[in-house]
């Protein structure tokens, strides 16, 4: 019988990518994915490690399949990822009945590891070396980026994909994780990444996100060729069939002149940066280790909105961290205020166990002091957001159609009696674009224009819906609740 695996998956677009790649290996061994636990053979929790809530998250979920263990011993229980390269032995002591421990660097490994257990009934421990295991080329070895056959049911959608450049970071930012989970900075070879995204197009693929802890930090040399980001773009930017390419995240001191050129010239680079700040305190910031002033920043930004003309630019913030007085935050504040950007992630500091914060600094702000300083900053960053997405209101723009919203209903019928959706997608500049349309819409570039607009959405006319006759008979676009802060982004950097 087709043995079924089920998979849960919390964390950054980078998880998302690893759990797709574990699924498209586990399928080449006769493996089908359900959505059901009590029906899996194998059941594997992807996890992250970034904050205390995302963990806590996963023992909850272990706990909820621990009857199933009872009911069938032969299913094995697998932790992937960076709890499991952080936390092999915590994993083990609080759910002694999870199978396979699997760090991010060994994920390849899956398939082989659950036949291991089934063969001996022995749990399986995979993690990479850490860094004071080893030099770091040997380091650099045991974390392994590899791409199997990619499993097109666990993208974003059929025709949106993530793309790994680049694994692990040196940055070592004093709160951060990655470093230790993740291993030393690498970045793949450009052939390889060009091959990969000719791949995902000829399976439908229009947009690919090209993903790194940092991602503007990519840089390949072999011999005396050097290829950095700007150049790894301009690679792939005329493959037939491709209409979009972004890249996440981005380090402030990177964010080099070409590859803004590149973002600028290049017709398929989506206008839209993320750049986390995560502080507007130089003294905060130098905590951090994040070897930039609030003043770089600006500099940095001043510059990307000069070289990119209307460039859409988004942040990280931590609130709360080590030492942040309420002189500290307001200097935050007044960052957020002046640099306007599109969105923002805002995050209450969680110290993690294993970083140079944990060890150098007290977590010394109480945390209804980090909850009224997380809503305040929100406050300010949804006022810049909403006067962005006013401005916009009469503009036309083009919006690759993603599916229906998640408020998706009949609001009208066209012509022919066709039932229209409220879907939704993104515009070039990485803005929530919502309007009525047909399901046949979906995965098409369409161009929108804008008549309303909320501080997190824009809502439109479809042009191809007017050709179909729906103004007419057009409802009012239903209100969409204010987001709430995601509670997970990419790693932070």
């Amino acid at each position: 019988m087709t043995q079924k695996v089920y998979i849960e998956t919390v964390g950054c677009q980078m998880n998302v990518l690893d759990s797709e790649l574990v699924i498209g290996a586990l399928r080449k061994n006769g493996f089908d994915l359900t959505d059901t636990p009590a029906e899996a053979d194998v059941l594997l929790f992807n996890t992250c490690s970034v904050r205390e809530h995302a963990e806590e998250k996963t023992f909850s979920a272990l706990g909820r399949v621990q009857h199933l263990k009872r009911q069938n011993p032969d299913a094995v229980i697998g932790v992937l990822g960076c709890m499991a390269q952080k936390d092999q032995e915590l994993i083990r002591n609080r759910a002694p009945y999870v199978d396979m421990v699997v760090g991010t660097g060994q994920l390849a490994a899956v398939p082989e590891l659950v036949a291991k257990v089934r063969e001996t009934r022995a749990p399986q421990i995979a993690v990479s070396l850490g860094r004071a295991d080893a030099g770091r080329h040997e380091v650099e070895a045991s974390f392994v980026s590899y791409d199997p056959a990619r499993d097109p049911s666990m993208r974003p959608t059929p025709f949106q994909a993530f793309v790994r450049i680049q694994i692990g970071c040196d940055k070592f930012c004093t709160y951060c994780v990655v470093p230790s989970t993740r291993g030393p900075e690498q970045s793949r070879p450009p052939e390889h990444i060009w091959q990969e995204v000719r791949q995902l197009v000829d399976q439908g693929c229009k947009e690919v996100t090209l993903l790194g802890q940092t991602v503007n930090s990519y840089v390949y040399e072999a011999g005396d060729r050097r290829t950095r980001l700007s150049d790894l773009i301009a690679g792939m930017h005329d493959v037939p069939g491709l209409e979009r390419i972004k890249f996440v995240t981005n380090y402030p001191k990177d964010m080099t002149d070409d590859l803004l050129h590149a973002v600028r010239e290049l017709p398929k680079v989506v206008k839209y940066l993320h750049v986390p700040v995560q502080s507007g305190c130089d003294e905060v910031l130098k905590r951090m280790k994040r070897n930039y002033t609030a003043a770089y920043y600006r500099e940095m930004l001043a510059r990307c909105r000069e070289l990119v003309p209307g460039v859409s630019v988004s942040s990280d913030f931590i609130v709360g961290f080590c030492g942040e007085t309420e002189e500290s935050f307001q200097l935050t504040m007044d960052l957020v205020r002046e640099a306007k950007f599109k969105n923002s992630f805002i995050f209450k500091y969680s110290e993690r166990g294993g970083t140079k914060a944990a060890d150098r600094y007290p977590d010394d702000v109480p945390d209804d002091v980090k909850k009224r300083r997380n809503n305040d900053l929100l406050a300010v960053q949804n006022e810049n957001s909403r006067l962005d997405h006013r401005a916009q209101v009469g503009a036309t723009v083009e919006v690759l159609v993603e599916g229906p919203s998640r408020l998706s209903a009949k609001t009208s019928r066209d012509r022919d009696g066709a039932g229209l959706l409220q879907l939704t997608g993104r515009s070039m500049k990485d803005h929530i674009v919502v309007f009525d349309g047909p399901m046949r819409l979906v995965g098409e570039t369409v161009r929108v224009q804008i008549t309303d607009a909320s501080p997190f959405t824009l809502y439109g006319t479809a042009e191809i819906a007017e050709r179909v006759g729906v103004e007419e008979a057009r409802e009012p676009a239903p209100v969409v609740p204010m987001a709430k802060p995601s509670k997970f982004s990419l790693p932070l950097v």
